[in-house]
């Protein structure tokens, strides 16, 4: 009888599933290879493979394009076949999403091994994530900014913090557990604000003393213990240029893995014209200033590569359209022209 009811539920499941969109059939999916061990484990032998070394993801270039190939488990096997235990280096891959047909997608770091002996075979370089996000196909960049945070997330998390004994992590990599104390840890992102601050007529852009040479983006801070988005918005603001936000509004945002795992919150927030004065923190800033429409235009078509002057200047330039930055900027714009 339990068999036949067995039977029965699977028929209603798979009767379920039909009736769902495809998003919602992923979804649980991915969901099922997180909670279920040994389905995770048969699912990393008909999976694709992203590859990283020290973090660093690997792209082959063709033509003047760059591509994220996704390895079978096949290949994964032939290129880790010279190493023993061969089977624990697919043990160490952490689960980052799955096609519309159910084909999972794991990222694994091969870091401990020879990296031009891999890139030699492959035919391709591990290339700094940086870099990887601004030249790959806009689909191809969320995926490998997670698959980086998870990794780095799972390297820097190895021992617990409450008993100094090591964790292990579940086949999906989605979360780590102390068997010791019995604390299981899940990866976790900083809440972070972007804003960019307008007075009406004009928007207001900062850059670092890291940044490189002209490039300007809106201002950004960490939410401290306790803030909500609209404290940590108005508390930025007047710490790093010394205005008072009048009033704000939310955007858009984004998934950003540096320095390690963040959730860029991005706003529009408003200044009075008359109290537009800017103090700069030297602390955080090295500059920041308003700039008008036609700057902000002008700024959106020039490359890195042309805004050096042949005095030594840099002409300003803002962050390229996979920032949620630039999505900002052009927001700003189009509000101005409309």
């Amino acid at each position: 009888m339990a068999v036949v009811y067995q039977a029965l539920h699977r028929r209603l499941s798979s009767l379920a599933c039909r009736l769902h969109s495809t998003y919602v059939r992923k979804m649980r999916y991915l969901n099922q290879l997180k909670e279920d061990d040994s389905l995770c484990r048969q699912a990393q032998a008909s999976g694709t493979f992203y590859l990283f070394h020290n973090l660093s993801p690997f792209l082959q270039k063709v033509g003047k394009k760059y591509l994220v190939p996704q390895l079978s488990a096949a290949e994964m096997k032939r290129i880790l076949e010279k190493l023993p235990e061969a089977e624990q280096w697919l043990e160490k891959s952490v689960l980052i999403g799955c096609s519309d047909e159910h084909r999972p997608h794991f990222a694994l770091d091969l870091g401990a091994l020879d990296k031009s002996a891999i890139e030699s075979e492959l035919q391709g370089s591990f290339t700094d994530l940086r870099k990887a996000l601004f030249v790959v196909d806009g689909k191809d960049s969320p995926l490998l900014a997670s698959a980086q945070s998870l990794l780095r997330w799972h390297d820097s998390h190895q021992y617990c913090s409450k008993t100094g004994q090591p964790t292990q992590k579940n086949p999906a990599g989605s979360k780590r557990v102390c068997h010791a104390s019995g604390v299981t840890y899940y990866p976790q992102m900083s809440p972070v604000v972007i804003t960019l601050v307008s007075d009406g007529s004009r928007c207001l852009l900062a850059r670092q003393p890291s940044f490189p040479q002209g490039m300007f983006t809106a201002l950004s801070g960490f939410c401290d213990m306790g803030e909500n988005v609209e404290e940590t918005v108005r508390r930025e603001v007047a710490e790093e240029v010394g205005l008072e936000v009048e009033s704000l509004r939310y955007s858009a945002s984004q998934h950003w893995p540096f320095p390690s795992s963040s959730l860029m919150i991005a706003c529009h927030a408003l200044v009075g014209a008359q109290r537009a004065e800017i103090s700069v923190d030297s602390l955080e800033l090295e500059e920041a200033r308003w700039f008008g429409l036609e700057e902000i235009v002008e700024g959106l078509k020039r490359e890195p590569s042309s805004s050096k002057q042949d005095d030594g200047s840099f002409l300003p330039w803002f962050p390229p359209k996979q920032a949620i930055a630039h999505q900002l900027i052009c927001e700003w714009v189009q509000q101005q022209s409309a």
